[in-house]
């Protein structure tokens, strides 16, 4: 079946690394019945450097044709951080109702920096459009009168607030309001319990800080309990803190964990350091029922973007689960072949100890692939 797709490169390193990604796809449907197209979408950097156009109405409309969004990556120097990623990145998120974000974090030897060697696979489940990533924030000035309207919409509800404080000394304040809705949480910890039963597991950690947001976690918990009893299955808590201290200490004891959207963003930039650094982790924003993306954790990172010195192995792994998503899990698993042969033959960029430029680890990967011809 012929899947359509679109391509996103973005800014920085996105067009660089996306089009090894590409290239890999390009190379899968020669040796098996996997076929695609590819529509590049000028979504990005320079685009609103140019027209001051971030996601619109129109790209809404033509991202929602294609069967999934193979994404780069956004962020340029020239543009204050916030703009992009809010007017994008968390717009595309909460336009399509990417509920779920989904980041493997895996032992790649020798990559682990750990001092002892011990094989870990844990599948981190974030949150992806409530907690505190949802732009309900706002400035409080004697100038304002104190006051403030804020709001959200989002796929399953919008919410407005009128904020009015009185505040004992005359200064400027800023608030974030980080909101938990109970479907939300329902539908995330279902997706968790679920996720984990697939991978053959009894068990999910759910990560949070519930001994000091109590409201939000505290019913967090409340649902994530409920639904371990539905399913039979076991839950464990883990407060954030320590939770990123046990990554280190014993990543090998967990499998999947359910994290909201602020602490999820962290500790998974933490387990791609584990796994051998940024370049090393992809990600899937799933809508379960809808449209996804799918993308490497690492950003534009702009002072080497051009060079060859990208490495392309986020992406390729992001081109992994996207097939996966799309039902092409053996041409997913070929990715995934293709990604450990560049390790052990050392075919990989000068990050992690290679000579090899962008392309160069690229075609090693083509190469690797079509070899796989029956």
């Amino acid at each position: 079946m012929l899947k359509h797709f679109a391509i996103v490169p973005g800014d920085g390193i996105g067009p660089e690394v996306v089009k090894v990604g590409t290239d890999c796809m390009e190379a899968l449907c020669e040796i098996s019945s996997f076929d695609f197209d590819g529509e590049l979408f000028n979504i990005g950097g320079q685009r609103y450097l140019e027209t001051g156009e971030l996601l619109t109405d129109q790209d809404i409309s033509d991202l929602k044709k294609k069967d999934a969004i193979y994404f780069g990556a956004i962020g340029d120097p020239r543009i204050k951080p916030g703009i992009l990623e809010g007017g994008i990145l968390l717009k595309m998120r909460a336009v399509f109702d990417q509920y779920i974000n989904l980041r493997p974090v895996t032992s790649w030897f020798p990559y682990v920096p750990l001092k002892r060697e011990v094989p870990f696979d844990i599948h981190f489940l974030r949150e992806n459009t409530e907690d505190f990533y949802m732009g309900l924030g706002a400035k409080l000035r004697k100038d304002n009168g104190y006051r403030a309207e804020i709001g959200v919409k989002r796929e399953s509800y919008d919410m407005g607030f009128d904020i009015k404080a009185e505040p004992s000394e005359d200064d400027e304040y800023s608030i974030e309001v980080g909101l938990l809705s109970r479907k939300g949480v329902t539908r995330f910890a279902d997706y968790a319990f679920k996720y984990a039963q697939a991978r053959g597991e009894d068990k999910v950690t759910l990560v949070d800080k519930a001994n000091v947001i109590t409201n939000n976690y505290g019913m967090q918990r409340e649902i994530f309990q409920q639904k371990a009893d539905e399913y039979g299955m076991k839950l464990d808590f883990m407060f954030v803190d320590a939770m990123s201290m046990a990554m280190i200490v014993r990543p090998e004891t967990f499998g999947t964990v359910a994290v909201p959207n602020l602490f999820g963003d962290i500790l998974t930039d933490l387990g791609a350091q584990l796994q051998g650094g940024l370049g090393m982790g992809g990600s899937g924003n799933i809508n379960p029922h809808g449209l996804s993306m799918f993308e490497p954790i690492h950003g534009s990172a702009p002072d080497i973007a051009g060079q060859g010195k990208a490495n392309p192995i986020a992406a390729v792994l992001a081109a992994e689960m996207l097939l996966d998503n799309q039902g092409f899990p053996e041409e997913g698993r070929m990715l995934h072949a293709a990604v450990r042969h560049c390790l052990d033959t050392m075919q990989v960029t000068p990050d992690l100890g290679g000579k090899l430029r962008t392309e160069e680890v690229g075609k090693a990967m083509v190469d690797f692939i079509l070899n796989q011809k029956k």
